[in-house]
């Protein structure tokens, strides 16, 4: 799974440094999706992706991990959390991709709210799982990272090339995480 996040990551990555066209498709789709629903709603499913919003969520699920003896698991969160901006802000930088809507900005690939959701909403779910009898934690994370990333979309705020390329990034950081949760479950069972 890792593996095939990488080859997408870079194939997308190049395209967009390179303006291939695999570009085309994604201004096609962003065009026909931009601005369907109102600002205002959309807006406010982009801010889910704010560090502000999503990362407090996982802070508390790290903050309960902790207590209950799982260290490992809640340092691997803390972890793919932290790399999150440090692996996004030379990425922005480096592509200078223009936005939809201000083609004279750059720094829009890949998205780091798509990025920022899906890490601290998965992470924060991992650690939650192993503790709950419901399934809610996974679908939960899933849900708000989706929208998220529809609100980014359709706000005119990030291409779809943005937020897939911002999935594919964090998802191998979540394996991480996954891996060392079920290292913790197997060390606070055995």
């Amino acid at each position: 799974m890792t593996a095939v996040c990488a080859v997408l990551f870079a194939l997308i990555t190049w395209q967009v440094l390179v303006r291939g066209p695999l570009l085309t498709p994604d201004q096609e789709l962003s065009r026909a999706l931009v601005r369907t629903l109102p600002d205002a709603f959309t807006e406010r499913l982009a801010d889910l992706g704010n560090v502000e919003v999503a990362v407090p969520v996982l802070v508390l699920a790290v903050a309960y991990t902790v207590r209950r003896g799982r260290r490992l698991a809640a340092l691997a969160a803390g972890l793919a959390m932290a790399l999150v901006p440090a692996l996004i802000v030379p990425l922005k930088e480096w592509t200078a991709r223009p936005g939809p809507l201000e083609p004279w900005a750059a720094g829009y690939y890949p998205s780091g709210h798509t990025a920022t959701a899906l890490t601290a909403y998965t992470a924060a779910a991992l650690l939650l799982a192993p503790h709950t009898r419901r399934r809610w934690p996974l679908p939960a994370a899933a849900a708000l990272t989706a929208l998220t990333a529809a609100g980014l979309v359709v706000r005119g705020f990030h291409w779809p090339l943005d937020v897939l390329a911002s999935l594919l990034m964090c998802t191998p950081l979540l394996l991480g995480v996954r891996w060392a949760v079920g290292r913790s479950a197997r060390r606070g069972s055995g």
